[in-house]
């Protein structure tokens, strides 16, 4: 069964990720965060895969979340609007995204990782 990870190839995190993933023997399905980024639909089912809120979805350390000035917008935006404005960007969300479609974990942590993901 192949892992899709949904990642930014620059992002050094990401990179991390991948090849930790490679290392445990795992098959993957690599997508780009930016040229194909998820949808709402999609990022809907990982926030409930993950046992995460919507809004822990947003990457809060990019630039794009920087300058929209999200940090003051967020809280009074439902559910809906946040996932219509991930799907919108890419950059706007935590990375990498890895699913089996059953589980999903959001960003990387090797223990969490090592929770979920070990074979």
């Amino acid at each position: 069964m192949k892992l899709q990870v949904i990642h930014y190839p620059k992002c050094g995190t990401c990179r991390k990720a991948v090849k930790w993933l490679q290392e445990q023997g795992h098959q993957l399905e690599l997508r780009h965060i930016v040229e194909n980024p998820p949808t709402a639909e999609e990022l809907r089912k990982v926030a409930a895969m993950s046992g995460l809120e919507v809004k822990k979805l947003f990457n809060t350390s990019g630039e794009v979340y920087k300058s929209l000035g999200l940090k003051d917008k967020l809280p009074g935006m439902t559910e809906q609007e946040q996932l219509k404005l991930l799907a919108s960007n890419g950059m706007l969300v935590k990375r990498p995204i890895v699913t089996d479609g059953a589980r999903a974990t959001v960003g990387f942590k090797e223990d969490e990782f090592s929770k979920v993901w070990s074979k």
